[in-house]
């Protein structure tokens, strides 16, 4: 088949243990999934889980041990950091019932839903789509994925971001407002997931700005670390 130009490379990220990589899809990323983050955010209470997605190409993938860079971005003078438990889809299906959900994931990692927050917030008040502060270059850096039988207790994990040191956000996957597999149950029933699906599962409290020259660490217990500098 000829194309008109040469098409965009495959993104994929690393699989610990395996040279093979993981094939990217699509990104799906939950909305307000912490109780205490839909609180900072003005709202309470278990609303129905909403979703947003993100570009393949705004992936910054980071090799473990190594610390990736992300870009300051442009137009906004509030760029948040929001840590997250990464589902990585190894097997494709719609609706899918939340008793069968855990059989549809190859593994889980580490990531990064970075929010040009000044820009989401006007788009709100507009009643406008948000994906520019949302779905922009470099958006989402994520880590290597484990695959399930190497983690632990995915849904009982510390999970924490650290700025230069200082901690931002620290919280346990437990406390999820919708859980893995429930969350799997909603999307699949909006989307076909499809083999190379990500799932950013939401963020805990304690989002907050970022400026160039910060070094990001984040970590979900079992997963290792995701390192990230802002240039």
């Amino acid at each position: 088949m000829r194309y008109l130009f040469d098409p965009t490379p495959v993104v994929s990220v690393p699989v610990v243990g395996q040279a093979a990589r993981f094939p990217v899809h699509r990104i799906y990323c939950v909305g307000r999934n912490y109780e205490e983050h839909a609180k900072e955010m003005g709202f309470t209470g278990r609303e129905p889980p909403f979703f947003f997605l993100k570009p393949t190409d705004s992936l910054v993938v980071v090799n473990a041990d190594e610390t990736g860079t992300m870009p300051y971005p442009s137009l906004t003078k509030n760029f948040h950091h929001e840590i997250e438990l990464v589902v990585a889809i190894g097997k494709g299906g719609k609706n899918i019932s939340a008793a069968d959900a855990l059989n549809h994931i190859y593994g889980y990692a580490v990531g990064l839903d970075m929010t040009r927050r000044d820009l989401q917030g006007e788009m709100k008040k507009q009643g406008r789509p948000w994906c520019i502060g949302k779905g922009f270059d470099h958006s989402a850096p994520i880590g290597p994925i484990t695959p399930v039988a190497q983690t632990g207790d995915v849904e009982n994990a510390d999970i924490y971001v650290q700025v230069n040191g200082q901690d931002r956000q620290r919280s346990n996957t437990s406390q999820l407002i919708w859980n893995i597999a429930e969350t799997i149950e909603h999307l699949s029933a909006a989307w076909e997931l499809q083999p190379g699906d990500l799932i950013y599962t939401g963020t805990p409290e304690g989002v907050g700005a970022v400026v160039a020259g910060d070094t990001l660490v984040g970590a979900v217990a079992g997963l290792g670390e995701l390192k990230v500098k802002v240039v």
